[in-house]
């Protein structure tokens, strides 16, 4: 018993429990979005919110584990395999990443880890590129309709596809960069903040530059994250550890800190829109809560290299959702049968599982 405990059973039975648990709720929730003549009955709506609730969970628990926030896996499973339309998705999306964000700026904050002006000045690209991006979002629905559609899902499906292998060759990031030169505007600004490191335990100071050119950065993240109502968190951290040159563990948790602001910024347009439905945010809401409760639990135990590539299975299952719906969609494809996504779920796990448990190599000898 005890060894179903350990790696790699452990890993394995979570991802089990993660796809079973999904299932189950894609399919009370396709039997809720049956909508009778003349409104949709009570027992429908009580089978659509609780599916919504289970899913929400346990993107929850992944998210955690894998360290990204929950938006990065909710919008591309919600467009790939719900029949929801796409703005609604997309603005609770932002929603999702937005809450996780400010969940965790309290802790970040106290610690000292968290940079608030380094974040504040940040906000301003990021935002701009948000707002922009949540408008395009908008117009694009309004002006397209359909084929707007069908191109958000397949655009969305090659971005979530190039983002699997992202995770999977895991990225450059180094945890102490080393400034060698601070450029006059991020010296003008007067961003490092020294904090307490625990692991080293002493007061780490740091350096930080390049600022301007990071925040042109973060207008690029700003429209990604806007228009696809996705978290950027995998994207935020990189910007500020490689082109700032700040430290890894501080720009992880300013990328929680900026997502909790920034997407408030661009939340706005989905809201006006009528894009944001109180009782369907809500879902989410609790259910990331108590998710990330139980995935912060799993997470003691098992190894994050692990919990990456289960991430790696769960994004590439979404894009060749997103991309098949989307071709659908624009009527170069007929439907795609059940049978051929269960095939293809069955496939990735089955990679899943032989590299989990060693008969598989990962890029680089990695685990």
């Amino acid at each position: 018993m005890n060894k179903l405990f350990r790696s790699p059973w452990l890993e394995l039975i979570v991802m089990c429990a993660v796809v079973i648990l999904s299932y189950i709720a894609l399919t009370l929730i396709s039997i809720g979005a049956e909508t009778p003549p003349g409104g949709m009955s009570l027992n429908n709506i009580s089978l659509l919110t609780f599916g919504f609730f289970l899913l929400s969970f346990a993107i929850a628990a992944i998210a955690v584990l894998a360290g990204i926030g929950g938006g990065v896996i909710f919008s591309p499973l919600m467009l790939a395999f719900t029949p929801v339309d796409s703005l609604i998705i997309r603005g609770t999306g932002l929603i999702v990443a937005m809450f996780s964000g400010l969940v965790s700026t309290g802790p970040f904050m106290k610690s000292g880890l968290g940079n608030l002006k380094l974040s504040m000045s940040c906000c301003i690209g990021y935002g701009i590129g948000a707002f922009i991006g949540a408008q395009g979002a908008i117009l694009v629905s309004e002006r397209l309709g359909v084929t707007g559609e069908g191109l958000v899902r397949i655009t969305l499906g090659i971005i979530v596809f190039l983002l699997s292998l992202y995770f999977l060759w895991g990225g450059v990031k180094i945890e102490w960069p080393q400034v060698n030169r601070v450029d006059r505007f991020t010296k003008w600004l007067k961003l490092p903040q020294p904090y307490y490191e625990s692991s080293l335990g002493k007061v780490v100071e740091y350096d930080i530059t390049r600022v301007g050119w990071g925040i042109l950065a973060m207008v690029g993240v700003g429209l990604i994250s806007g228009f696809f109502g996705m978290g950027a968190g995998w994207a935020i951290v990189p910007t500020m550890n490689l082109i700032m040159g700040v430290p890894l563990k501080v720009a992880a948790a300013c990328s929680g800190i900026l997502i909790g602001m920034g997407d408030c910024i661009s939340v706005w347009p989905y809201l006006l829109a009528g894009a944001i439905i109180p009782l369907f945010a809500a879902l989410w809401l609790v259910g990331q809560v108590l998710g990330g409760i139980i995935g912060a639990q799993i997470l003691i135990r098992v190894r994050a290299g692990s919990i990456r590539i289960i991430l790696i299975g769960i994004l590439l299952y979404s894009s060749f959702g997103l991309i098949a719906k989307g071709l659908t969609t624009l009527g170069y494809i007929p439907d795609v049968p059940g049978s051929v996504y269960i095939a293809v779920l069955m496939v990735i796990m089955a990679g899943v599982a032989l590299v989990l448990t060693g008969r598989f190599p990962t890029p680089g000898g990695r685990r």
